[in-house]
């Protein structure tokens, strides 16, 4: 997630030397992604890029840079010798931040908060080190004029080719855009304060939607709380390809947002708390009243992933956030086949 932009310029305001860690290339197995960052200071690690050795050797880099200037990226083998059975190579970029903020963090922290896309744009070179934010049509941390053309360009193409960080050679791309995860929870009771309490954990937007009043509690930020006498309006809301959680008190009020749903025909995942019984009796309901059979397959119900049949809220939500995932990691796979370059290899 992005927290890291608002931790480090805190941290760079406040005048505290800092170091930004980034993985920034694999080969193999690794523990984390391109782009995965901690921060390092004197007295605290903030994030992680997978734990075990690396990160402990990554930190005590770290440390001793927090009097540097200059980048430097390391090469470790993720093999016996640093006690983590990846077997992978990782590279690791270190870029210490002292002496004021940067122009490219305090330009990077107002785009994110504008919500505007954005690629960090880095080349990572002692002799000519590059870093800047470029967004469609401006380049920020640096007078354009100066910015390299073809970087600039690059970057440009990536904003609308999804989240994932991509390394070439001595460039690294690394897009900060609203997340595509756009959840809808309907019901506020204690499932309900389950799930998004578990799903708010993860980098998405989070629409939260409950009939009654002052039901509300503890409303994570990247959660959107919303008291509504007519929940099922709220559907139409929703981005298209949004993921759908229906579990409200009313047995009413979950058909007829399913309904807005299915009949929407563009939902990512709906999935409708309760047994198969349930199920069964709503499926009769939408046949009655025309529904194709294509609209009804996309309802599930009950939810959750096979063999986790707890019934406690806390279960239920972690069963039904991992459906979710497993669904966005097969949206994922097919946009890995569209851009094949959404992970390079060290030195590719």
């Amino acid at each position: 997630m992005n927290e890291w932009i608002d931790e480090l310029s805190d941290l760079s305001a406040a005048g505290e030397p800092a170091v930004l860690v980034t993985v920034a290339g694999i080969r193999g197995s690794a523990p984390r992604e391109i782009g995965a960052k901690m921060i390092v200071t004197a007295s605290e690690t903030i994030g992680t890029i997978g734990g075990g050795q690396l990160e402990y050797q990554s930190t005590r880099i770290a440390v001793g840079m927090l009097a540097d200037e200059k980048l430097a990226l390391r090469s470790f083998p993720l093999g016996s010798s640093m006690g983590q059975c990846c077997g992978g190579v990782v590279e690791i970029l270190f870029e210490p931040v002292a002496g004021g903020m940067p122009a490219w963090l305090r330009d990077l922290r107002a785009l994110h908060g504008q919500r505007e896309p954005a690629i960090i744009t880095t080349r990572i070179s002692q002799s000519a080190p590059a870093k800047f934010v470029v967004t469609a049509d401006r380049v920020f941390g640096v007078d354009e004029s100066h910015a390299d053309a073809a970087l600039v360009s690059t970057a440009r193409g990536l904003l609308d080719a999804g989240p994932a960080a991509r390394r070439d050679l001595q460039e690294l791309y690394e897009p900060v855009v609203k997340s595509d995860l756009n959840i809808a929870v309907f019901g506020a009771g204690h499932v309900g304060a389950a799930v998004v309490n578990a799903l708010s954990r993860l980098e998405c937007n989070i629409r939260w939607v409950d009939s009654r009043r002052n039901v509300f509690r503890d409303v994570p930020a990247n959660v959107r709380a919303i008291e509504t006498s007519e929940p099922a309006l709220e559907v139409a809301a929703m981005p298209p390809e949004s993921y759908y959680l229906v579990m409200t008190h009313s047995h009413a009020i979950d058909f007829d947002v399913c309904d807005r749903i299915l009949r929407r025909g563009d939902a990512r995942y709906c999935g409708l708390i309760g047994s198969v019984s349930k199920r069964r009796r709503f499926e009769k309901r939408y046949r009655q009243q025309g529904m194709p059979a294509a609209l009804l397959d996309a309802l599930i119900c009950p939810i959750g992933v096979d063999g986790i049949s707890g019934k406690k809220p806390a279960e239920i939500a972690v069963s039904a956030a991992a459906e979710i995932l497993k669904v966005r990691e097969r949206k994922a796979a097919v946009a890995d086949a569209a851009y094949p370059g959404n992970v390079h290899p060290i030195g590719h």
